[in-house]
This record gives C-alpha cells, structure tokens and sequence, in this order.
C-alpha cells in the first residue's frame, strides 16, 4: 500500500489543526485503515493527545513526533509511506516555517482550519500564498479549507462565511462546530466517536467531512448516515 497524505496547515495557532488530525486520523482508524499522525508541530500537541489515553483503550492512530526534521519532514514521512493507508501531518503555525513547505511537497491534500472571523481569515492569507507556490512543485496537491469552531447564529460567522468563497481555495461542505466535546476529547486521548450520545452531533459532522475528504482522495467513502454539516 501506498499511504495517501494529508498535511494540515494554517499560520495562525488555535485555529484547530491538531483537533482537525486528530480527529480525522480516529476517523479513518475507525473505518479500518491504518493510519499515522506525524506531529510536525514542536508543541508536541498531538503527541501528548496520544499520550493521555488510557492504556486498555489507546489512540486508534499511531503517532510520530518529526518537528526536530525541519526541512526534510518530507523525506522522513516517505519512510512511511508504504507502512499506512493514510499519514496526517499537523504542522506548526506559521507560515514563514519552513515544516510547512516540507510537509506539503509530498502532500495529496492540505486542509486548512479556518475559525470563520475577519482576523483569522486575514491570518490565513500568508499559507494561502505557501500553497500556491508549493503547488508549483507539487503539481498533484489539492487543498480545501475547514470550517471549524463555527457558531452559525453570530452575525459575526454569517459575515465571515459569505466572504470566504473570495478566498482563493475551496471549501470543504462540511463544518465543524464550535462543541465542547472536541476539547474533551483531547483531555482523554480518545476522539468524539468515544463519547456516545452527548457527541453524536459532532460525530455526525466529522463522519461527514471524513466522507468528504475520502473523496477528494478518490477512495470511495463508507456508507454514512450523516448530513453535510451545515445548519
């Protein structure tokens, strides 16, 4: 097997691109794929997520910290390339990095978590610009953006929402919400799929997007009953 890699990107930090990978990464575990995590990031965020799962209940993703391979994260994920199905790589926020560059030169796809606000769209120009330039070179990388911490009733999203069409990527139909449930599920190194009825709304959303990115990927999605995320 060849391993299809998904590099999740924005320059802006608390944009949500560990809870994006993290999720995504159990999501795709869960439908039976193997799947790796490279936190590219030298937060190490994702690697301690991972970390604060119960021993008898681990992450459902293996986890690998690469943020110390700088420029060459690239070379380092293809070791793994014929090891997984799918490889995440959260990178660090910031544009200028040169960890971001790297991952998205073997990257299928970039996913950008955008929380719809004037001063987040506005810092998400910068890796709007590292795309395009890095697509000169990959010519294979797709991208889209990911709607997340959405509050659909605040003026202040609908503003945001209508303009982001002018951004100069696609958008990706499915949301994620601005729900509790996602921050919890860091604390306890699971995802939402972990916490039954309380998360089916999120789990819903998430099955969703993940359909949607199988897509993108040209692998067929398994079946879902879930909608497209939108109110």
């Amino acid at each position: 097997m060849t391993a299809k890699i998904i590099s999740v990107v924005n320059q802006k930090g608390g944009s949500g691109k560990t809870t994006l990978s993290m999720q995504l990464a159990g999501a795709l575990a869960r439908r039976g794929n193997k799947v790796l995590v490279v936190d590219a990031d030298p937060q190490g965020t994702a690697t301690r997520w991972a970390a604060s799962a119960d021993d008898e209940k681990p992450f459902p993703a293996s986890v690998v910290g690469l943020s110390a391979a700088s420029t060459k994260v690239h070379r380092e994920v293809k070791k793994f390339v014929g090891d997984y199905q799918y490889i995440i790589i959260d990178c660090p926020p910031a544009a200028d990095s040169p960890v971001p560059q790297s991952a998205l030169l073997v990257a299928d796809l970039a996913l950008v978590p955008v929380i719809p606000s004037p001063l987040d769209m506005w810092a998400a120009v910068g890796i709007r610009e590292v795309i395009g330039n890095v697509s000169d070179i990959n010519e294979d990388l797709r991208s889209r953006l990911v709607i997340n911490q959405l509050q659909p009733n605040t003026t202040l999203a609908k503003e945001a929402l209508e303009v982001l069409p002018e951004f100069g990527i696609d958008i990706c139909r499915t949301y994620m919400h601005q729900r509790q449930v996602y921050r919890q599920s860091a604390v306890f190194g699971q995802t939402v799929h972990d916490f039954g009825s309380k998360a089916a709304a999120a789990v819903e959303e998430l099955d969703a997007l993940t359909d949607e990115i199988l897509t993108l990927l040209k692998r067929r999605p398994a079946k879902s009953a879930a909608g497209d995320g939108r109110d």
